[in-house]
């Protein structure tokens, strides 16, 4: 009777015999993960609050200027009226066919 020879897959090992639901340097990584993932979220916020007031100053500035500019217009540039100048009436539309909008290609 001859001895059988063992080979690699033979060996006995450990490996898969541990529990997986809880291996403390597993834990501590993804907890290690999810903070830095904390501080990333938090930067980013952060960055996206400052672009959002940014926009919102931006806006109240072009009220400003368009305020401005509709008074200058209103008043005229030496107090008179410009609303009731001679050519600045509204004209009415032209009528359009009763055949609809002709597009040409």
């Amino acid at each position: 009777m001859a001895i059988p020879i063992k080979g690699l897959p033979d060996l006995r090992t450990l490996s898969g015999r541990v529990d997986q639901t809880f291996i403390p340097h597993k834990a501590y990584m993804k907890l290690a993960c999810l903070e830095m993932e904390i501080s990333r979220r938090g930067k980013e916020r952060e960055s996206a609050m400052h672009r959002v007031k940014n926009i919102d100053d931006r806006f109240k500035e072009i009220e400003s200027e368009k305020n401005a500019l509709l008074l200058d217009f209103v008043e005229g540039k030496n107090g008179e009226p410009l609303v009731n100048t001679p050519g600045m009436e509204p004209k009415p539309a032209p009528r359009r066919g009763a055949k609809g909008l002709k597009l040409r290609y």
